[in-house]
């Protein structure tokens, strides 16, 4: 009907987005990994985002179509949206776990800690965050796992038959929506942990600096990681609280969320672009693929009319 079309119209413009936003950051730090370049493990940790987050995309769309052009054979198809169920739950746990991981490594790099434990942590990152990636996916992979074995002992016949006498027995899982909130529980703390230290570090370390009375002090830096910090801690809880919000709403009305869903996949992409803003790397190759686009559609006859075009994209 018209809300399967809005919804299969929605979600493939959202992985369309992300399949063009995501990509452009994938292939420039493959680029200069590929050409010997230095590679930071912060570049390391946005590679494997990317990929995870075109992932997470690809497999809520397909999911959507399954669920909007078969619908009269749920019965049929209905194993492998169960399987396309968990392959998102496993992305999405690894896209939790990459953004926890990308905060702490940004607050070992930037704060000013002194602790032991705090200097320990900063010399491990440096030798790499290959093993953390990797311990992320197997985090994730396990947390599905369980929720996998947990949900087989639901009767999932009875999900599609809004005749059950007890819907709260037949609709609900409720193992899966307690797994789910213990498996996001702790990247989610060392998450707020992190983001708070850094927060508070850079907050003291301006004020600090503002005190000094030096003019010649730009503190323009450290209020953009500070708007850094925030926009990300915004987006990752935003992020959390509606996938919780999916879960729970599932449990009470046995009734899946599919526009809250499509909703959530586009902030995957909202918060890459924000990182291309902020990424001077990043920000500066988008420049020239948008030069390079705006000279191919835009042919100009001369420099007066090129810089004025500059000026309005400006």
């Amino acid at each position: 009907d018209d809300t399967d079309v809005l919804y299969f119209v929605s979600s493939l413009t959202a992985l369309v987005a992300g399949l063009v936003i995501h990509s452009f950051i994938i292939g420039v730090n493959v680029s200069d990994w590929w050409r010997g370049r230095s590679v930071t493990p912060v570049d390391h940790i946005v590679t494997s985002l990317g990929i995870t987050r075109i992932c997470t995309q690809s497999t809520i769309t397909l999911y959507i179509i399954l669920r909007a052009f078969y619908r009269r054979y749920l019965d049929i198809v209905f194993v492998i949206l169960l399987i396309f169920n968990r392959i998102y739950d496993f992305f999405t746990y690894v896209n939790i776990w990459l953004t926890c991981l990308l905060s702490i490594v940004l607050c070992l790099k930037i704060s000013n800690l002194h602790t032991r434990l705090f200097l320990y942590l900063r010399r491990m990152i440096s030798h790499g965050t290959g093993p953390l990636i990797v311990a992320s996916i197997i985090s994730s992979a396990v947390s599905s796992l369980i929720i996998l074995f947990a949900i087989t002992e639901v009767n999932y016949g009875k999900i599609y038959n809004k005749t059950t006498d007890n819907q709260l027995t037949d609709c609900i899982e409720v193992h899966s929506l307690y797994l789910y909130t213990i498996g996001t529980f702790f990247p989610l703390l060392f998450y707020c942990t992190s983001s708070v230290l850094l927060f508070v570090s850079l907050y003291h370390h301006t004020t600090r600096m503002k005190m000094s009375s030096n003019l010649s002090i730009n503190l323009e830096t450290y209020y953009s990681a500070m708007r850094f910090v925030a926009f990300t801690f915004t987006y990752n809880t935003v992020y959390l609280a509606g996938h919780f919000t999916t879960a729970l709403y599932f449990y009470l009305n046995c009734v899946i969320l599919t526009w809250l869903s499509i909703v959530l996949e586009f902030l995957p992409a909202l918060h890459s672009s924000y990182l291309i803003y902020r990424t001077a790397k990043l920000r500066s190759q988008m420049s020239k693929v948008l030069q390079g686009v705006m000279d191919f559609f835009l042919p100009r006859k001369d420099e007066e009319t090129r810089e004025n075009i500059e000026i309005v994209i400006m």
